[in-house]
Protein backbone atom coordinates (compact mmCIF):
# COMPACT_ATOMS: atom_id res chain seq x y z
CA UNK A 1 0.00 0.00 0.00
CA UNK A 2 1.78 3.11 -1.09
CA UNK A 3 1.28 6.17 1.11
CA UNK A 4 1.14 10.23 -0.16
CA UNK A 5 1.04 13.14 2.58
CA UNK A 6 -1.01 15.93 2.17
CA UNK A 7 1.84 18.17 1.08
CA UNK A 8 3.42 16.19 -1.61
CA UNK A 9 -0.53 16.02 -2.89
CA UNK A 10 -0.12 20.10 -3.00
CA UNK A 11 3.24 19.57 -5.20
CA UNK A 12 1.88 17.42 -7.46
CA UNK A 13 -0.92 19.04 -8.18
CA UNK A 14 1.39 22.26 -8.74
CA UNK A 15 3.62 20.05 -11.26
CA UNK A 16 0.29 19.18 -13.04
CA UNK A 17 -0.37 22.56 -13.39
CA UNK A 18 3.14 23.84 -14.49
CA UNK A 19 4.30 25.44 -11.77
CA UNK A 20 7.89 25.69 -11.71
CA UNK A 21 8.52 28.03 -8.96
CA UNK A 22 7.15 28.20 -5.44
CA UNK A 23 7.85 31.91 -2.82
CA UNK A 24 8.04 31.06 0.64
CA UNK A 25 9.21 32.53 3.59
CA UNK A 26 10.41 29.72 5.58
CA UNK A 27 8.03 28.27 8.39
CA UNK A 28 7.58 24.41 9.78
CA UNK A 29 3.57 24.61 9.81
CA UNK A 30 4.02 24.12 5.48
CA UNK A 31 7.23 22.21 5.80
CA UNK A 32 5.72 19.01 4.23
CA UNK A 33 4.92 21.18 1.09
CA UNK A 34 8.72 22.10 0.73
CA UNK A 35 10.08 18.03 1.04
CA UNK A 36 6.57 17.59 -2.23
CA UNK A 37 8.04 20.64 -4.17
CA UNK A 38 11.72 18.84 -3.70
CA UNK A 39 10.49 15.54 -4.51
CA UNK A 40 8.53 17.24 -7.64
CA UNK A 41 11.57 19.35 -9.05
CA UNK A 42 10.22 22.61 -8.58
CA UNK A 43 12.37 25.23 -7.05
CA UNK A 44 11.31 26.97 -4.07
CA UNK A 45 12.52 30.96 -3.77
CA UNK A 46 12.49 32.26 -0.22
CA UNK A 47 12.22 35.67 0.05
CA UNK A 48 13.03 38.15 3.25
CA UNK A 49 9.34 38.36 3.60
CA UNK A 50 5.99 37.08 3.19
CA UNK A 51 4.86 40.11 1.37
CA UNK A 52 7.42 39.91 -1.31
CA UNK A 53 6.74 36.47 -1.31
CA UNK A 54 3.26 37.52 -2.05
CA UNK A 55 4.06 39.89 -4.58
CA UNK A 56 6.75 37.37 -6.50
CA UNK A 57 4.02 35.14 -7.01
CA UNK A 58 1.52 37.74 -8.43
CA UNK A 59 4.07 38.67 -10.61
CA UNK A 60 4.75 35.27 -12.02
CA UNK A 61 1.28 34.68 -12.65
CA UNK A 62 1.08 38.05 -14.63
CA UNK A 63 4.45 36.75 -16.79
CA UNK A 64 2.77 33.36 -17.12
CA UNK A 65 -0.91 34.07 -17.32
CA UNK A 66 -0.87 31.41 -14.97
CA UNK A 67 -1.12 31.14 -11.37
CA UNK A 68 1.78 32.23 -9.29
CA UNK A 69 2.23 30.25 -5.61
CA UNK A 70 2.90 31.36 -2.83
CA UNK A 71 3.35 29.14 0.41
CA UNK A 72 3.32 30.68 4.19
CA UNK A 73 3.66 29.85 7.73
CA UNK A 74 0.65 30.55 9.88
CA UNK A 75 -0.51 33.38 11.80
CA UNK A 76 1.72 36.29 10.68
CA UNK A 77 2.82 34.43 7.91
CA UNK A 78 -0.52 34.61 6.69
CA UNK A 79 -1.45 38.16 7.78
CA UNK A 80 2.01 39.63 6.24
CA UNK A 81 0.60 38.17 2.76
CA UNK A 82 -2.53 39.72 3.15
CA UNK A 83 -1.20 42.71 1.36
CA UNK A 84 0.29 41.15 -2.03
CA UNK A 85 -3.53 39.10 -1.84
CA UNK A 86 -5.09 42.48 -1.89
CA UNK A 87 -2.75 43.60 -4.73
CA UNK A 88 -3.63 40.69 -6.52
CA UNK A 89 -6.99 40.91 -6.40
CA UNK A 90 -7.33 44.45 -7.06
CA UNK A 91 -4.75 43.71 -10.41
CA UNK A 92 -6.64 40.46 -11.20
CA UNK A 93 -3.81 38.10 -11.00
CA UNK A 94 -4.28 34.49 -10.02
CA UNK A 95 -2.26 34.24 -7.41
CA UNK A 96 -2.61 31.25 -4.89
CA UNK A 97 -1.81 31.57 -1.36
CA UNK A 98 -1.45 28.20 0.59
CA UNK A 99 -1.13 29.01 4.40
CA UNK A 100 -0.44 26.95 7.28
CA UNK A 101 -2.31 26.28 10.45
CA UNK A 102 -2.29 24.51 13.84
CA UNK A 103 -3.03 20.83 13.66
CA UNK A 104 -6.55 20.03 13.45
CA UNK A 105 -6.47 18.57 17.24
CA UNK A 106 -5.29 21.11 18.52
CA UNK A 107 -7.51 23.88 16.99
CA UNK A 108 -9.04 25.92 19.59
CA UNK A 109 -6.79 25.34 22.24
CA UNK A 110 -4.47 28.21 21.87
CA UNK A 111 -1.73 26.19 19.34
CA UNK A 112 0.98 28.51 18.60
CA UNK A 113 0.19 31.39 15.54
CA UNK A 114 -3.16 30.42 16.08
CA UNK A 115 -5.92 32.29 14.52
CA UNK A 116 -9.06 32.51 12.30
CA UNK A 117 -6.94 33.27 8.74
CA UNK A 118 -9.80 31.75 6.26
CA UNK A 119 -12.41 34.77 7.06
CA UNK A 120 -9.38 37.31 6.12
CA UNK A 121 -9.43 36.76 2.86
CA UNK A 122 -13.46 36.97 1.74
CA UNK A 123 -13.82 40.25 0.42
CA UNK A 124 -9.90 40.11 -1.38
CA UNK A 125 -10.17 37.07 -3.30
CA UNK A 126 -12.10 34.91 -5.31
CA UNK A 127 -12.39 32.11 -2.69
CA UNK A 128 -11.11 31.33 0.12
CA UNK A 129 -11.59 27.88 2.22
CA UNK A 130 -9.90 25.21 4.67
CA UNK A 131 -8.99 22.13 3.36
CA UNK A 132 -10.86 19.71 5.61
CA UNK A 133 -8.30 16.32 4.99
CA UNK A 134 -5.23 15.22 3.55
CA UNK A 135 -7.40 12.96 0.95
CA UNK A 136 -9.34 16.16 -0.41
CA UNK A 137 -6.33 18.11 -1.32
CA UNK A 138 -6.31 17.24 -5.05
CA UNK A 139 -9.93 18.83 -5.13
CA UNK A 140 -9.66 21.88 -3.60
CA UNK A 141 -6.42 22.49 -5.04
CA UNK A 142 -8.25 21.47 -8.48
CA UNK A 143 -10.78 24.43 -7.57
CA UNK A 144 -7.89 26.86 -6.86
CA UNK A 145 -6.85 26.55 -10.23
CA UNK A 146 -9.94 26.56 -11.64
CA UNK A 147 -11.21 29.55 -9.56
CA UNK A 148 -8.66 31.61 -9.64
CA UNK A 149 -8.18 31.38 -13.62
CA UNK A 150 -11.62 31.46 -15.01
CA UNK A 151 -13.47 34.36 -15.70
CA UNK A 152 -11.73 37.23 -14.58
CA UNK A 153 -8.80 36.17 -13.00
CA UNK A 154 -7.85 36.81 -9.12
CA UNK A 155 -6.35 35.03 -6.09
CA UNK A 156 -7.21 32.11 -4.18
CA UNK A 157 -6.36 31.36 -0.43
CA UNK A 158 -6.52 27.51 0.63
CA UNK A 159 -5.94 26.84 4.63
CA UNK A 160 -3.89 23.88 5.24
CA UNK A 161 -3.28 22.81 9.00
CA UNK A 162 -0.01 20.40 9.56
CA UNK A 163 -1.62 17.59 9.96
CA UNK A 164 -3.33 17.76 6.37
CA UNK A 165 -0.30 18.04 5.11
CA UNK A 166 1.37 15.77 6.93
CA UNK A 167 -1.15 12.96 7.31
CA UNK A 168 -0.51 9.91 4.81
CA UNK A 169 -3.02 9.01 2.55
CA UNK A 170 -3.11 5.10 0.87
CA UNK A 171 -2.44 6.05 -3.09
CA UNK A 172 -5.05 3.60 -4.76
CA UNK A 173 -8.03 5.65 -2.55
CA UNK A 174 -7.51 8.41 -3.83
CA UNK A 175 -9.27 10.60 -7.13
CA UNK A 176 -7.10 13.07 -8.80
CA UNK A 177 -8.52 15.96 -10.86
CA UNK A 178 -7.59 15.35 -14.38
CA UNK A 179 -9.64 17.93 -17.11
CA UNK A 180 -10.73 20.28 -14.03
CA UNK A 181 -10.85 23.65 -16.05
CA UNK A 182 -12.03 24.47 -19.23
CA UNK A 183 -9.48 27.07 -21.47
CA UNK A 184 -12.58 28.25 -23.64
CA UNK A 185 -13.11 31.74 -25.34
CA UNK A 186 -16.17 33.40 -24.30
CA UNK A 187 -17.54 35.01 -27.47
CA UNK A 188 -19.32 38.35 -27.88
CA UNK A 189 -22.99 38.72 -28.75
CA UNK A 190 -22.79 39.23 -32.28
CA UNK A 191 -25.79 41.47 -32.15
CA UNK A 192 -23.42 43.94 -29.86
CA UNK A 193 -21.12 44.12 -32.11
CA UNK A 194 -23.31 44.87 -35.29
CA UNK A 195 -23.95 47.74 -32.61
CA UNK A 196 -20.53 48.73 -31.68
CA UNK A 197 -19.56 48.77 -35.48
CA UNK A 198 -22.83 50.64 -36.74
CA UNK A 199 -21.16 53.83 -34.05
CA UNK A 200 -17.33 52.69 -35.32
CA UNK A 201 -18.66 53.26 -39.19
CA UNK A 202 -20.41 56.39 -38.12
CA UNK A 203 -17.35 58.00 -36.45
CA UNK A 204 -15.36 60.96 -37.24
CA UNK A 205 -13.08 61.36 -34.23
CA UNK A 206 -13.16 57.81 -32.53
CA UNK A 207 -10.85 56.77 -29.86
CA UNK A 208 -9.00 53.24 -28.33
CA UNK A 209 -8.66 52.76 -24.58
CA UNK A 210 -7.41 49.07 -24.25
CA UNK A 211 -6.06 47.43 -20.81
CA UNK A 212 -5.06 44.94 -18.86
CA UNK A 213 -7.26 42.31 -20.00
CA UNK A 214 -5.61 42.74 -24.00
CA UNK A 215 -2.49 41.50 -22.45
CA UNK A 216 -4.73 38.49 -20.30
CA UNK A 217 -6.51 37.72 -23.65
CA UNK A 218 -3.05 37.70 -25.26
CA UNK A 219 -5.13 39.52 -27.90
CA UNK A 220 -2.19 42.22 -29.21
CA UNK A 221 -2.62 41.05 -33.00
CA UNK A 222 -6.44 41.04 -33.00
CA UNK A 223 -6.21 45.01 -31.35
CA UNK A 224 -3.50 45.59 -34.40
CA UNK A 225 -5.98 44.42 -36.68
CA UNK A 226 -8.57 46.42 -35.97
CA UNK A 227 -6.64 50.26 -35.36
CA UNK A 228 -5.17 49.55 -38.44
CA UNK A 229 -8.29 48.87 -40.45
CA UNK A 230 -10.34 50.90 -38.96
CA UNK A 231 -7.67 53.81 -38.09
CA UNK A 232 -8.66 54.22 -34.18
CA UNK A 233 -6.24 56.15 -31.89
CA UNK A 234 -5.18 54.29 -29.21
CA UNK A 235 -4.12 54.61 -25.64
CA UNK A 236 -2.83 51.91 -23.50
CA UNK A 237 -2.70 51.67 -19.80
CA UNK A 238 -2.41 48.78 -17.03
CA UNK A 239 -0.95 45.30 -18.36
CA UNK A 240 -1.79 46.88 -22.21
CA UNK A 241 1.43 48.63 -22.27
CA UNK A 242 3.39 47.55 -25.05
CA UNK A 243 0.71 45.61 -26.71
CA UNK A 244 1.54 48.20 -29.74
CA UNK A 245 4.92 48.84 -30.64
CA UNK A 246 6.04 52.10 -29.52
CA UNK A 247 6.19 53.30 -33.72
CA UNK A 248 2.77 51.81 -34.76
CA UNK A 249 0.98 54.93 -36.19
CA UNK A 250 -2.07 53.99 -34.04
CA UNK A 251 -0.52 54.14 -30.91
CA UNK A 252 -0.57 57.51 -28.72
CA UNK A 253 0.59 58.20 -25.55
CA UNK A 254 0.55 61.65 -24.52
CA UNK A 255 -2.50 63.32 -26.04
CA UNK A 256 -5.40 61.03 -24.25
CA UNK A 257 -7.34 63.74 -22.76
CA UNK A 258 -7.68 65.33 -25.79
CA UNK A 259 -8.39 62.29 -27.99
CA UNK A 260 -11.31 61.47 -25.36
CA UNK A 261 -12.99 64.60 -25.07
CA UNK A 262 -12.93 65.07 -28.43
CA UNK A 263 -14.24 61.86 -29.42
CA UNK A 264 -17.08 60.68 -30.55
CA UNK A 265 -17.30 56.80 -30.36
CA UNK A 266 -14.69 55.51 -27.65
CA UNK A 267 -14.19 51.67 -27.26
CA UNK A 268 -12.91 50.94 -23.71
CA UNK A 269 -12.12 47.39 -23.66
CA UNK A 270 -10.67 45.77 -21.33
CA UNK A 271 -10.27 48.29 -18.58
CA UNK A 272 -12.17 49.70 -15.97
CA UNK A 273 -13.88 52.76 -15.41
CA UNK A 274 -11.89 53.85 -12.35
CA UNK A 275 -9.64 56.41 -11.41
CA UNK A 276 -7.28 55.89 -13.89
CA UNK A 277 -9.48 56.61 -16.47
CA UNK A 278 -11.75 59.74 -14.08
CA UNK A 279 -14.54 57.36 -13.71
CA UNK A 280 -15.48 57.92 -17.19
CA UNK A 281 -16.60 61.63 -16.36
CA UNK A 282 -15.82 64.79 -17.72
CA UNK A 283 -13.21 66.48 -17.86
CA UNK A 284 -11.71 63.08 -19.30
CA UNK A 285 -14.38 62.18 -21.50
CA UNK A 286 -17.12 63.88 -23.09
CA UNK A 287 -20.45 63.60 -21.96
CA UNK A 288 -21.62 63.13 -25.64
CA UNK A 289 -19.38 60.41 -26.48
CA UNK A 290 -21.04 56.83 -27.67
CA UNK A 291 -19.49 54.54 -25.63
CA UNK A 292 -18.69 51.00 -26.58
CA UNK A 293 -17.37 48.83 -23.24
CA UNK A 294 -15.74 45.05 -23.74
CA UNK A 295 -15.40 43.10 -20.28
CA UNK A 296 -15.37 39.63 -19.14
CA UNK A 297 -17.14 41.04 -16.37
CA UNK A 298 -20.93 41.68 -16.36
CA UNK A 299 -20.81 43.49 -13.41
CA UNK A 300 -17.93 46.00 -14.89
CA UNK A 301 -20.16 46.85 -17.85
CA UNK A 302 -22.01 50.58 -16.90
CA UNK A 303 -19.97 50.93 -13.14
CA UNK A 304 -19.84 54.47 -13.34
CA UNK A 305 -20.29 55.42 -16.70
CA UNK A 306 -23.14 54.60 -18.81
CA UNK A 307 -22.86 52.41 -22.01
CA UNK A 308 -24.06 52.36 -25.54
CA UNK A 309 -23.11 49.26 -26.26
CA UNK A 310 -22.15 46.50 -23.34
CA UNK A 311 -20.37 43.99 -24.51
CA UNK A 312 -19.70 40.82 -22.15
CA UNK A 313 -16.72 39.13 -24.26
CA UNK A 314 -12.61 38.37 -23.48
CA UNK A 315 -10.59 40.85 -25.18
CA UNK A 316 -9.35 38.67 -27.85
CA UNK A 317 -12.99 37.04 -28.79
CA UNK A 318 -13.83 40.42 -28.86
CA UNK A 319 -11.22 42.41 -30.79
CA UNK A 320 -11.36 39.58 -33.62
CA UNK A 321 -14.84 40.11 -34.31
CA UNK A 322 -14.32 44.20 -34.80
CA UNK A 323 -11.54 43.23 -36.65
CA UNK A 324 -13.55 40.83 -39.21
CA UNK A 325 -16.22 43.07 -39.12
CA UNK A 326 -15.19 46.56 -39.13
CA UNK A 327 -14.88 48.91 -42.36
CA UNK A 328 -11.62 49.90 -43.82
CA UNK A 329 -11.49 53.67 -42.53
CA UNK A 330 -9.27 56.55 -44.00
CA UNK A 331 -9.28 59.36 -40.79
CA UNK A 332 -5.76 61.12 -42.34
CA UNK A 333 -6.78 64.42 -41.28
CA UNK A 334 -8.18 63.39 -37.59
CA UNK A 335 -4.75 60.77 -37.30
CA UNK A 336 -2.55 64.22 -38.55
CA UNK A 337 -4.03 66.41 -36.41
CA UNK A 338 -3.64 64.50 -33.09
CA UNK A 339 -0.01 63.72 -34.24
CA UNK A 340 0.97 67.12 -34.36
CA UNK A 341 -0.73 67.66 -30.49
CA UNK A 342 1.72 64.72 -29.50
CA UNK A 343 4.81 65.74 -31.37
CA UNK A 344 4.06 68.98 -29.68
CA UNK A 345 3.46 67.50 -26.19
CA UNK A 346 6.44 65.46 -26.51
CA UNK A 347 8.76 68.48 -27.46
CA UNK A 348 7.94 70.09 -24.13
CA UNK A 349 8.85 66.81 -22.53
CA UNK A 350 12.28 66.69 -24.18
CA UNK A 351 13.02 70.28 -23.17
CA UNK A 352 13.47 68.74 -19.28
CA UNK A 353 14.90 65.17 -20.79
CA UNK A 354 17.71 67.01 -22.34
CA UNK A 355 17.83 69.17 -19.10
CA UNK A 356 21.41 69.34 -17.24
CA UNK A 357 19.95 70.92 -13.90
CA UNK A 358 21.19 69.62 -10.46
CA UNK A 359 19.45 67.99 -8.91
CA UNK A 360 18.67 65.67 -11.74
CA UNK A 361 15.08 65.73 -13.54
CA UNK A 362 12.93 62.57 -13.75
CA UNK A 363 12.92 62.73 -17.43
CA UNK A 364 16.51 63.16 -17.75
CA UNK A 365 16.86 59.95 -16.08
CA UNK A 366 13.98 58.23 -17.74
CA UNK A 367 14.97 59.58 -20.99
CA UNK A 368 18.69 57.87 -20.17
CA UNK A 369 17.78 54.74 -19.06
CA UNK A 370 15.39 54.30 -22.04
CA UNK A 371 17.92 54.96 -24.35
CA UNK A 372 20.43 52.67 -22.55
CA UNK A 373 17.61 49.76 -21.54
CA UNK A 374 16.58 49.62 -25.35
CA UNK A 375 19.98 49.85 -27.23
CA UNK A 376 20.49 47.47 -29.93
CA UNK A 377 18.58 44.32 -29.85
CA UNK A 378 18.08 44.29 -25.53
CA UNK A 379 14.49 43.21 -24.86
CA UNK A 380 14.07 44.83 -21.62
CA UNK A 381 11.17 44.52 -18.84
CA UNK A 382 10.62 47.31 -16.69
CA UNK A 383 9.12 46.82 -12.84
CA UNK A 384 7.79 49.85 -11.50
CA UNK A 385 7.87 50.77 -8.01
CA UNK A 386 6.82 54.27 -6.91
CA UNK A 387 5.33 57.48 -6.83
CA UNK A 388 6.40 60.37 -9.17
CA UNK A 389 9.31 58.72 -10.36
CA UNK A 390 7.55 56.06 -12.00
CA UNK A 391 4.42 58.26 -13.70
CA UNK A 392 6.67 60.22 -15.09
CA UNK A 393 9.19 57.46 -16.23
CA UNK A 394 6.31 55.60 -17.69
CA UNK A 395 5.64 58.82 -20.00
CA UNK A 396 9.46 58.04 -21.45
CA UNK A 397 10.02 54.39 -21.37
CA UNK A 398 9.57 52.36 -24.39
CA UNK A 399 8.40 49.01 -24.45
CA UNK A 400 9.09 46.69 -27.23
CA UNK A 401 6.65 43.98 -26.81
CA UNK A 402 3.34 43.05 -24.21
CA UNK A 403 3.96 41.86 -21.11
CA UNK A 404 7.32 44.41 -20.69
CA UNK A 405 6.07 46.50 -18.50
CA UNK A 406 4.84 46.01 -14.73
CA UNK A 407 2.81 47.91 -12.00
CA UNK A 408 1.07 47.34 -8.87
CA UNK A 409 -1.94 47.86 -10.39
CA UNK A 410 -4.76 49.83 -9.44
CA UNK A 411 -4.31 49.45 -5.71
CA UNK A 412 -1.18 51.45 -5.66
CA UNK A 413 0.81 48.84 -3.25
CA UNK A 414 4.36 49.98 -2.98
CA UNK A 415 7.32 47.12 -1.84
CA UNK A 416 6.68 45.29 -5.39
CA UNK A 417 10.25 46.40 -7.11
CA UNK A 418 12.06 43.45 -5.82
CA UNK A 419 9.86 40.36 -5.31
CA UNK A 420 8.27 41.18 -8.99
CA UNK A 421 11.66 41.20 -10.30
CA UNK A 422 12.79 38.38 -8.64
CA UNK A 423 9.64 36.26 -10.76
CA UNK A 424 10.43 37.90 -13.89
CA UNK A 425 14.30 36.76 -14.13
CA UNK A 426 13.35 33.89 -12.65
CA UNK A 427 11.12 33.35 -15.76
CA UNK A 428 13.33 34.95 -18.32
CA UNK A 429 16.61 34.79 -17.16
CA UNK A 430 18.01 35.96 -20.50
CA UNK A 431 15.48 39.54 -20.21
CA UNK A 432 17.07 42.58 -18.85
CA UNK A 433 15.07 43.53 -15.68
CA UNK A 434 15.49 47.26 -14.84
CA UNK A 435 13.29 48.01 -11.43
CA UNK A 436 12.49 51.86 -11.62
CA UNK A 437 12.27 52.26 -8.02
CA UNK A 438 10.94 55.25 -5.30
CA UNK A 439 13.30 56.09 -2.78
CA UNK A 440 10.32 55.27 -0.74
CA UNK A 441 9.18 51.98 -1.92
CA UNK A 442 12.83 50.65 -1.37
CA UNK A 443 12.05 50.50 1.69
CA UNK A 444 9.13 47.90 2.11
CA UNK A 445 10.96 45.23 0.54
CA UNK A 446 13.99 46.51 -0.59
CA UNK A 447 16.05 43.51 1.13
CA UNK A 448 14.81 41.07 -1.42
CA UNK A 449 17.78 42.34 -3.77
CA UNK A 450 19.43 40.47 -1.32
CA UNK A 451 17.35 37.32 -2.41
CA UNK A 452 18.16 38.48 -6.07
CA UNK A 453 21.90 38.02 -5.24
CA UNK A 454 21.53 34.73 -3.23
CA UNK A 455 20.04 33.30 -5.81
CA UNK A 456 22.40 34.71 -8.39
CA UNK A 457 19.29 37.06 -10.57
CA UNK A 458 21.02 39.60 -12.30
CA UNK A 459 19.15 42.92 -12.23
CA UNK A 460 19.42 46.95 -12.15
CA UNK A 461 17.30 48.69 -9.99
CA UNK A 462 17.54 52.45 -10.59
CA UNK A 463 16.19 54.47 -7.50
CA UNK A 464 15.08 57.93 -7.48
CA UNK A 465 16.13 59.05 -4.87
CA UNK A 466 14.37 63.01 -3.54
CA UNK A 467 14.47 61.77 -0.33
CA UNK A 468 10.51 62.33 0.30
CA UNK A 469 7.68 60.67 -0.16
CA UNK A 470 7.33 63.04 -2.94
CA UNK A 471 4.21 62.34 -4.89
CA UNK A 472 2.17 62.85 -1.75
CA UNK A 473 4.68 65.90 0.37
CA UNK A 474 4.11 67.86 -3.28
CA UNK A 475 0.28 68.20 -3.04
CA UNK A 476 0.41 67.99 0.80
CA UNK A 477 2.67 70.61 1.03
CA UNK A 478 0.28 72.93 -1.53
CA UNK A 479 -2.38 71.73 0.15
CA UNK A 480 -1.25 72.59 3.87
CA UNK A 481 1.86 74.01 3.89
CA UNK A 482 5.42 72.79 5.17
CA UNK A 483 4.55 72.92 8.68
CA UNK A 484 1.35 70.57 8.31
CA UNK A 485 3.07 68.59 5.61
CA UNK A 486 4.44 65.68 8.62
CA UNK A 487 5.90 62.22 7.58
CA UNK A 488 6.73 63.35 4.10
CA UNK A 489 9.91 63.81 4.29
CA UNK A 490 13.18 60.95 4.03
CA UNK A 491 16.84 60.96 4.31
CA UNK A 492 19.31 60.86 1.30
CA UNK A 493 19.98 57.27 1.99
CA UNK A 494 22.76 55.99 0.05
CA UNK A 495 20.59 52.83 -1.31
CA UNK A 496 23.66 52.00 -3.78
CA UNK A 497 25.62 50.99 -0.44
CA UNK A 498 22.76 49.14 0.85
CA UNK A 499 22.67 46.87 -2.22
CA UNK A 500 26.79 46.54 -2.45
CA UNK A 501 26.39 45.09 1.67
CA UNK A 502 24.33 42.55 0.05
CA UNK A 503 26.71 41.54 -2.41
CA UNK A 504 25.72 43.42 -5.22
CA UNK A 505 27.16 46.19 -7.28
CA UNK A 506 26.16 50.19 -6.51
CA UNK A 507 26.90 53.70 -7.55
CA UNK A 508 25.62 56.87 -6.64
CA UNK A 509 24.83 59.62 -9.53
CA UNK A 510 24.36 62.96 -8.53
CA UNK A 511 25.15 64.80 -12.03
CA UNK A 512 23.25 63.90 -15.54
CA UNK A 513 26.24 63.50 -17.12
CA UNK A 514 27.12 60.47 -15.03
CA UNK A 515 23.23 58.84 -15.66
CA UNK A 516 24.05 56.72 -18.81
CA UNK A 517 27.74 55.04 -17.59
CA UNK A 518 26.53 54.88 -14.33
CA UNK A 519 23.46 51.95 -15.66
CA UNK A 520 25.66 50.77 -18.47
CA UNK A 521 28.59 49.82 -15.82
CA UNK A 522 25.45 48.30 -13.85
CA UNK A 523 24.13 46.49 -16.67
CA UNK A 524 27.96 44.83 -16.94
CA UNK A 525 28.49 44.00 -13.58
CA UNK A 526 26.37 40.66 -14.01
CA UNK A 527 24.68 40.81 -10.50
CA UNK A 528 21.96 42.74 -8.64
CA UNK A 529 23.08 46.17 -8.92
CA UNK A 530 21.09 49.24 -7.72
CA UNK A 531 22.22 53.18 -9.45
CA UNK A 532 21.21 55.67 -6.69
CA UNK A 533 20.15 58.80 -8.89
CA UNK A 534 19.46 62.21 -6.80
CA UNK A 535 16.70 63.80 -8.18
CA UNK A 536 15.04 67.04 -7.61
CA UNK A 537 12.04 66.83 -5.36
CA UNK A 538 10.33 70.26 -7.13
CA UNK A 539 10.84 68.92 -10.56
CA UNK A 540 7.53 67.16 -10.96
CA UNK A 541 5.64 70.39 -9.73
CA UNK A 542 7.79 72.71 -11.87
CA UNK A 543 7.38 71.22 -15.21
CA UNK A 544 4.29 70.58 -14.85
CA UNK A 545 4.27 66.59 -14.81
CA UNK A 546 2.54 65.46 -11.40
CA UNK A 547 0.21 62.37 -11.77
CA UNK A 548 -0.19 58.88 -11.39
CA UNK A 549 0.95 56.26 -13.00
CA UNK A 550 -1.68 54.63 -15.69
Amino acid sequence: MAMVTGGQLVARMLKEERVRHVFTLSGLHVAPIYAGLVEEGIEVVDTRHEQGAAHAADAYARITRGVGVAVVTAGPGVTDALTGVANANAANSPLILLGGAAPLFNQSRGSLQEMEQVDLFHRISKWSDRVPSSDLVPLYMAKAFRVALSGRPGPVFLELAWDVLGNGVDESTLQIPRLYRTRARMAPDPASVDEALALLAAAERPAMIAGSSVYWDDAPDELRALVERAQIPTYLNGAGRGCLPPDHPMFFQHTRKEALTGADVVFVVGTPFDFRLNYGAEPTFSAASKIVQVDIDPTEVGRNRPVDVGIVADSRSALAAFAHGAKKATRTAYIRELRASEEKKLASMQEWMRSDAVPIHHYRLAKELSDVANAGDRDPMFIADGGNWVALAAKVLSLKAPGRWLDPGPLGCLGVGAPFALAAKLLHPERQVWVVQGDGSFGLNGFDFETAVRFKLPMVCVVGNDAAWGQIRLPQVGMFGEEKSPATLLAPTRYDEVVKAFGGWGELVTEPVQIRPALERALASGTVACVNVMLDPQAPATSGAMGYAV
